[in-house]
């Protein structure tokens, strides 16, 4: 199989690090974000350890492994994975999940894998988020594969059909594992809900029908759940803006605002639960329904998957009790918790920087926010 056509868009390989390295280390911009995230580490140290790496497994845990430790000792209250539902955690799968934080989830992914000695993950990452050339290079070298946006129509689907065709390789032949986010962008609300477009692209490559090349890909749905979403006050900022201008549009400066302010703020207990790979109900789908049902179908099913395996903190009821004026969950939270989550919520809405600041409508953002998951999750359960 000819791969140059995968050249823009994969993951490093190995052979091609040494030069990357070197590109890396000289750059300014990598070695000022090195030296405030690893200060304990003097940079020509950091160097010796980035060229010592011989394969991209050996990076993500000499550096990247190191990296999110210190984010999860120092800005969590713990990460779990379950992955017991997996009746093969040996094997490659399409872990498709709800997307919560820009940077982190795969991250977090990734470092919980390495903890049970299972293999680390490609990840499909979009290259707006690549701003800086540094960046690029460093998310290639943590086996990132890049997403292109701000395509015209023709250029998608090339682009689609290119890099569906790059993920059934990596399922196929290189019997590597996948993150993707089940849709472009993170949930704003935590209302999650799998894209069909994501779905139709990654139908796009393999062979035969939609059900056999969506099985080629061994979907395996997959949920975090974070206790606290350092974003939060971002997201209800931008809903306010969109609201007040329906064109508004976040800048590159937001987008990074966002990816520091969701690694250096607090998230309180963030869990991982994967779901089985959904192959056996894909069967179950009638295959001679019109495409467009098919993909409603399949995203129904891997919606229900996330929506089941939330794992639900305090917070979640205390938001779900006060938005909806129940006291339905009580039991599920102490007054003193109550009292701390909305203490919480004002201090978030408090540092939402908005001349026009409208904070009944915040308020009711952020909340939404936290009460979607348990939501969705009653709906699913029924």
């Amino acid at each position: 199989m000819d791969t140059k056509e995968f050249d823009e868009i994969r993951c490093y390989h190995d052979e091609e690090l040494p030069q990357v390295f070197e590109e890396l280390i000289s750059d300014p911009a990598f070695k000022e974000m090195a030296e405030s995230v690893l200060p304990e580490i003097p940079f020509e140290k950091l160097s010796e350890i980035i060229r010592e790496c011989k394969n991209k497994n050996d990076f993500q845990k000499a550096i990247c492994y190191v990296v999110i430790g210190k984010i999860i000792d120092n800005y969590t209250d713990g990460v779990t994975l379950d992955c017991s539902a997996l009746e093969r955690p040996d094997e490659a799968y399409t872990f498709l999940s709800n997307h919560r934080d820009i940077t982190l989830d795969s991250s977090f992914l990734s470092v919980k894998l390495i903890d049970l000695n299972m293999g680390t993950v490609e990840i499909a990452i979009g290259d707006n988020l690549l701003i800086y050339p540094w960046i690029k290079r460093f998310v290639r070298t943590n086996k990132s594969f890049i997403v292109q946006r701000g395509l015209t129509m023709r250029q998608i689907l090339e682009s689609s059909a290119r890099m569906s065709r790059y993920m059934h390789h990596v399922i196929a032949d290189k019997k590597e594992s996948i993150w993707i986010a089940q849709r472009e962008g993170r949930a704003k609300n935590s209302d999650d809900r799998t894209q069909d477009s994501v779905l139709k692209m990654m139908a796009m490559g393999g062979e035969g029908d939609v059900i056999d090349r969506l099985k080629a890909l061994k979907i395996a749905p997959l949920t975090f759940s974070y206790e606290y979403d350092p974003c939060d006050y971002l997201k209800a900022k931008e809903f306010q803006q969109k609201r007040d201008n329906p064109e508004h549009k976040k800048s590159p400066a937001d987008d990074m605002l966002n990816m520091r302010t969701g690694i250096v703020g607090q998230k309180g207990r963030v869990h991982l639960q994967m779901a089985p790979c959904i192959n056996p109900q894909l069967d179950l789908i009638d295959r001679t329904l019109p495409k467009i049902e098919i993909f409603a179908a399949v995203s129904a099913l891997i919606d229900k998957c996330i929506h089941q395996n939330y794992r639900f903190y305090p917070c979640n009821y205390v938001a779900y009790d006060l938005l909806n004026g129940t006291n339905k969950f009580a039991s599920h939270y102490s007054e003193e918790e109550k009292a701390k989550f909305e203490a919480y919520v004002a201090q978030q809405i408090e540092r939402v920087d908005l001349e026009n600041k409208d904070i009944p409508f915040l308020y009711e953002s952020i909340l939404t926010m936290y009460a979607n998951p348990l939501k969705n999750y009653l709906i699913a359960m029924q």
